[in-house]
């Protein structure tokens, strides 16, 4: 079977690869002294992965695998349980329960995807549930500039591209998380969200009917709306899981969120 037919990113892609890994190395190492420092995060969520795992096991849930750190995403659902498709055709996403949107440069998925690509993308997020983080937030969004761009118009809001800056501005923040989760216990719910920014955009204007599900500052940072769920930071390189869970919940659930 052909993979998606779009065309050949050159260079971009390469950038998008090598963008994911060295944030990744940064992350680890400047995450580090703040999880030692904080015991409930980490042990929170491992002690709530044994139902979740248990509920999370009968899904099977796609990651896009164009480009970017689509691994990290990999890992964190396998680890919670889920079966991880890593998807490369368009035809896999017939038969996956929810996917993901990781990652990278949205440009360069746009390009990669391919005008039979983007329709197919389009028909699946309009069904079934998908969670973009970083550029998949912005391929998710119904508005998007800095500059204008198309997008799939799964969620109700308006994205700015870099919004934190080039790629020397990343940063590791805490916020906090919003969203009832049936996986997420009290004291958990509480406990400050790490978000990973890597050349994030912003939401900047929530549109009627999105939820917003985590903030830093006061700024939105996760939104859900229906089946559609963004994230502009990468909770895939944080050990909290309960962005991940989220979604699986939503994949569970299958509720739309109007």
């Amino acid at each position: 079977s052909p993979p998606w037919p779009g065309k050949n990113p050159g260079r971009g892609a390469t950038q998008a690869g090598e963008l994911t890994s060295s944030h990744r190395g940064t992350g680890a190492a400047h995450k580090s002294d703040k999880i030692n420092s904080s015991q409930s995060p980490r042990a929170d969520s491992r002690s709530a992965l044994s139902p979740g795992g248990r509920r999370f096991s009968l899904m099977k849930i796609g990651v896009l695998a164009l480009q970017g750190d689509f691994d990290a995403h990999r890992r964190r659902l396998e680890e919670l349980g889920a079966e991880v498709v890593l998807v490369k055709k368009p035809e896999q996403l017939d038969d996956i329960d929810g996917l993901v949107i990781p990652g990278g440069e949205s440009g360069t998925f746009l390009k990669l995807l391919g005008e039979a690509g983007f329709e197919k993308l389009k028909q699946f997020v309009c069904t079934r549930p998908t969670f973009g983080t970083c550029a998949g937030a912005i391929l998710l969004a119904k508005e998007v500039e800095n500059p204008p761009q198309r997008g799939l118009g799964a969620l109700n809001i308006r994205v700015r591209r870099n919004a934190y800056g080039r790629q020397i501005d990343s940063s590791i923040r805490e916020g906090k998380f919003l969203a009832a989760n049936t996986t997420v216990g009290a004291r958990e719910h509480d406990s400050p969200l790490e978000m990973v920014f890597i050349r994030a955009p912003k939401i900047i204007d929530v549109g009627e009917g999105v939820e917003v599900i985590a903030r830093e500052g006061s700024d939105p940072v996760a939104v859900r709306q229906g089946k559609a769920m963004a994230a502009t930071f990468h909770p895939e390189l944080s050990d909290d899981t309960r962005v991940h869970r989220a979604f699986l919940d939503l994949v569970q659930n299958g509720a739309e969120r109007e």
